[in-house]
C-alpha cells in the first residue's frame, strides 16, 4: 500500500528548484533539513516516505510518538520479512527526523540489527558477452556495456548526460552518485565504439544519453532493468541476477586480472575499502593462487 506521501504526489513532491511545493505538509521541516544538508533527491524521497509510513502506522503526530511506537513499528516490519539492511534504512530515516530535526531522544535504546553479509552474484565473462550480444538494439547494448564495462549502478547509467562521456580520453564523469559524490570511471573501447554509432543518430538538442520516450527527461531505472532481464531470458540465464550483478562482475573481473583493490574502490565510488574487499571472496583467480598449508 502506498503511503500518504506517495499518494499525494502533487502537493508533496520536490520541485525542480528543490523547494517543497506544499510547505504545510507535516514533514516539510524534514524535507527542508535534508535539502539544506545536501542529501540526494533519492535519499530525500526515501526518508520522507519512511517517515510518512511510520506516522500512518502509529496514527499520532510526530511530537506524540514515543520509543515504544518505534519498536512496535520495527517489529511489524520484521514480521513482514524486512531484511536487516532494510530495517536499518528505516531506522536511519526515522532517527534523522526525530533526533536531528525534532531534537527528541527516542533512539538511545533502539539497537540496530546486524547487517546481512551476502556474497555478490557474479557473472562469468562468457555470460556477460552473451548478455550484451542478446540486447535488442544499439541503445540497449550501450546501456548494458556501461553497466559492466564501467561498473556503473543502474541509477547512474540512466542519468548520464552526453557531456559526461569523454570518448577521446576513455573516461566517464559520474555526477552526484551514491552519497552525492562525483567520481571518474573507465570507458571501455567496446562502449566507445557503440557510443559513436549511437550518438550519430541523436538529435542535437538531446541532453541525456538515454532519454525517456515519454518525456524530455532521462530513461527510467525500471526500463533499464527490463532491458537486462530480457537479455538474460534470451540466453537462458535463470540465476538470481540483476543489473547490479554487472557492476559486481566488473569489480570481480578487474580483481582477477590483477588490478589493485584500491583502484577498484575508486572506480566503484566506495567510501570504505571494506565494501570493496567483499570481491576477494568471489574472485576465482584469487582463490586459485592460494594454497592450503596442508599442501
Amino acid at each position: 500500500m502506498k503511503s500518504d506521501f506517495e499518494r499525494s504526489e502533487e502537493p508533496q513532491k520536490l520541485s525542480t528548484n528543490n523547494q517543497l511545493v506544499s510547505k504545510s505538509h507535516p514533514l516539510a521541516s524534514l524535507a527542508q533539513e535534508l535539502i539544506i544538508r545536501g542529501f540526494s533527491r533519492r535519499t530525500i524521497k526515501s526518508y520522507l516516505s519512511h517517515n510518512q509510513r511510520f506516522l500512518d502506522f502509529v496514527q499520532k503526530s510526530a511530537r506524540e510518538v514515543d520509543q515504544q511506537d518505534i519498536k512496535n513499528y520495527l517489529l511489524v516490519l520484521k514480521g513482514q520479512n524486512y531484511t536487516n539492511t532494510s530495517l536499518n534504512s528505516v531506522i536511519s530515516a526515522l532517527k534523522f527526523y526525530y533526533s536531528q530535526v525534532l531534537k527528541r531522544r527516542l533512539f538511545f535504546n533502539v539497537v540496530r540489527p546486524k547487517r546481512e553479509k551476502h556474497l555478490p552474484q557474479v557473472l562469468s565473462k562468457e555470460q556477460v558477452k552473451s548478455i550484451l550480444a542478446a540486447a535488442a538494439n544499439l541503445k540497449h547494448q550501450l546501456i548494458l556495456s556501461l553497466l559492466y564495462g564501467s561498473g556503473l549502478r543502474v541509477s547512474e547509467v540512466v542519468v548520464l548526460k552526453i557531456s559526461d562521456l569523454d570518448l577521446e580520453n576513455k573516461y566517464i564523469f559520474v555526477r552526484g552518485a551514491k552519497g552525492n559524490k562525483d567520481r571518474y570511471t573507465l570507458l571501455s573501447q567496446k562502449s566507445i565504439d557503440l557510443a559513436e554509432k549511437y550518438l550519430a543518430d541523436l538529435p542535437a538538442e538531446q541532453k541525456y544519453l538515454f532519454s525517456s520516450t515519454e518525456s524530455r527527461g532521462h530513461l527510467q531505472i525500471r526500463t533499464a532493468q527490463k532491458i537486462f532481464e530480457h537479455a538474460c531470458q534470451k540466453v537462458g540465464i535463470k540465476t538470481d541476477v540483476s543489473c547490479h550483478s554487472l557492476r559486481h562482475s566488473f569489480a570481480t573481473h578487474l580483481l582477477e586480472s590483477g588490478v589493485s583493490i584500491r583502484y577498484i574502490q575508486k572506480l566503484l565510488g566506495h567510501q570504505s575499502i571494506k565494501t570493496t574487499e567483499i570481491y576477494t571472496a568471489v574472485a576465482r583467480d584469487f582463490w586459485q593462487n592460494l594454497k592450503s598449508p596442508l599442501d
